[in-house]
């Protein structure tokens, strides 16, 4: 009786274990993620240019240029944006400038040059922006999104950065 019950509790444990791991395998995306299939180099094109109904608001910046050469002219900064409902953040690039971002509370959707489809990123979701990437960000919802963003960026970035 006790083997017939192990011998149980180990199939049951062996089925478990082998669906995660097709779970994991199969590409299947995070909540806030593009979805595997939907990847693409160029997944989508330029979108909104302008800001509108976003504000922005530096809450903290710390200097770089003390760890080094590597770091001059460079900042380390933390950001809250409130995108009101309909508003926009306008098309940007993140091949020179790292972040990351946490939405706090509301919704937002990302439209990413890595992507063929809108992302919806949801309160709680933190989402990573470096590299070849360009995006815009649109409220969709019917409630403000607060976002907080912390990002990299050089002196030279900051006279044209547009978001």
């Amino acid at each position: 009786m006790k083997f017939e019950v192990n011998a149980k509790r180990l199939a049951l444990a062996s089925v478990l274990a082998l669906a995660s791991f097709t779970t994991i395998s199969t590409g299947q995306a995070y909540a806030g993620e593009c979805p595997a299939e939907q990847v693409a180099e160029n997944g989508m094109k330029p979108g909104e240019t302008m800001p509108k109904g976003v504000t922005d608001k530096v809450i903290s910046s710390i200097d770089l240029a003390s760890k080094g050469d590597a770091w001059k002219n460079s900042a380390l900064r933390m950001r809250k944006l409130v995108v009101q409902p309909g508003g926009v953040v306008p098309w940007h690039s993140h091949e020179t400038r790292p972040a990351n971002i946490l939405i706090v509370s509301g919704s937002i959707t990302e439209y990413r040059s890595t992507c063929k489809v809108p992302i919806e990123h949801k309160a709680g979701d933190v989402t990573a922006e470096f590299g070849m990437l360009s995006h815009w960000w649109k409220n969709n919802g019917s409630k403000p999104a607060v976002l907080y963003s912390a990002d990299i960026l050089t002196s030279e970035e900051q006279k044209n950065e547009s978001m």
